[in-house]
């Protein structure tokens, strides 16, 4: 459906960022009203299974769908960061529904702070840092890994343990 469309699906992804709602979920919503479908997969070694500080956490996209209706739909208006770079601005935080959901929106540097993605998870706890160069937003989670997100392919989102997070000195 044509992006300009008033009655398409970003016309609604533009009402709902405005509202400070995300579809509930592991999701990445883009401007144009897409949606990737998101999982979170943490893998750990046979010998430490129940060792957080061991994972390795990955996030793959199962599904990308243009036409989608929402179950349910979370408040994301809990802004724990900001940072602009080169007219686009990354914030990141978390929703007031549950304290696991966080939270990493790149948009435009402009007076309606213009949504060009939003990607929600249900597991990667608040988003407390962010920063936005000419390729990466990249975002620090509170449960100890640092999320990378291809500004262009917010999807193919990379995480890695931080190492300044307490439990790993």
């Amino acid at each position: 459906m044509d992006a300009s469309d008033p009655t398409g699906m970003a016309h609604q992804v533009r009402e709902r960022w405005r509202a400070r709602e995300a579809p509930d979920g592991d999701f990445i919503v883009f401007a144009d009203g897409s949606l990737a479908v998101m999982d979170l997969v943490r893998l750990s070694p046979p010998d430490r299974v129940d060792d957080v500080r061991a994972q390795r956490w990955q996030r793959v996209e199962l599904l990308r769908a243009t036409e989608w209706d929402a179950g349910n739909w979370v408040e994301f208006g809990t802004m724990l960061c900001s940072h602009a770079c080169a007219g686009l601005r990354a914030s990141a935080g978390e929703s007031a529904d549950h304290g696991s959901i966080g939270w990493v929106a790149l948009t435009r540097d402009d007076d309606e702070r213009t949504l060009e993605w939003i990607a929600i998870s249900n597991w990667s706890n608040p988003f407390s840092a962010v920063t936005v160069d000419e390729t990466t937003v990249t975002a620090v989670s509170t449960a100890g890994r640092i999320w990378s997100f291809p500004r262009h392919a917010p999807q193919q989102v990379a995480i890695t343990a931080d190492p300044d997070h307490p439990w790993r000195r």
